[in-house]
């Protein structure tokens, strides 16, 4: 079973995977944050490491995805590799911080890696307004966040909302972070796991 959570920047992806690996006892594969060479060096100067930053995702995410297929365990995964693809790296071409040529060349690696990967059994998708992602950044206090300009989570919210509405590759749940608090609601996070239960097992 490999289930994935999708959500923009502060929207609560890396809380919903420790809480439900714990009630589903999955295994977690966490988004690599900390051990990221170019985080630091990209919220400084967007232009100059964002095609570094995107491969390093690309790297990382499609080397998880390989070994949670290779384990054979039930994984929950924080972040996906199509987010990098369809949203992150478009946007910075789009911005204007990604050369065309490197743009193409990161989709084509992209489309690449692809072929060899299948897509989540559930994608559960975090949507959420800009005042909620702005509260949880600031919440969590990551020195290297504090950069982020509101322009760049909004771009960021549309290019979500523009691909979570043609998603095809699999079984989908959308949650509405602005209403379900899960992170310290415990109703709210039982009305996440029913609604997982009836997408994997069928109860509704």
């Amino acid at each position: 079973m490999h289930v994935a959570i999708s959500g923009n920047i502060g929207s609560g992806k890396t809380t919903l995977t420790k809480l439900l690996a714990k009630h589903y006892n999955w295994q977690p594969e966490y988004e690599e944050v900390d051990n990221n060479p170019y985080l630091d060096d990209f919220y400084q100067e967007m232009q100059r490491w964002s095609f570094n930053l995107q491969i390093f995702f690309l790297n990382s995410r499609f080397r998880q995805v390989k070994e949670i297929h290779d384990s054979g365990l039930d994984v929950i995964q924080d972040r996906t590799i199509y987010e990098d693809a369809h949203i992150f790296a478009p946007n910075l071409h789009a911005m204007g911080l990604m050369p065309s040529r490197d743009f193409e060349n990161y989709l084509s690696l992209f489309e690449l890696m692809e072929s060899f990967i299948k897509a989540p059994d559930l994608l559960i998708f975090l949507r959420a307004s800009i005042p909620t992602l702005v509260d949880q950044i600031q919440k969590r206090g990551r020195d290297y966040e504090n950069n982020i300009r509101l322009d760049y989570l909004n771009r960021l919210n549309e290019r979500y909302e523009a691909w979570i509405s043609n998603y095809t590759k699999g079984k989908l749940l959308i949650i509405n972070v602005d209403e379900n608090k899960f992170a310290n609601n415990p109703e709210h996070l039982g009305e996440i796991i029913q609604k997982i239960d009836g997408q994997l097992h069928g109860l509704f």
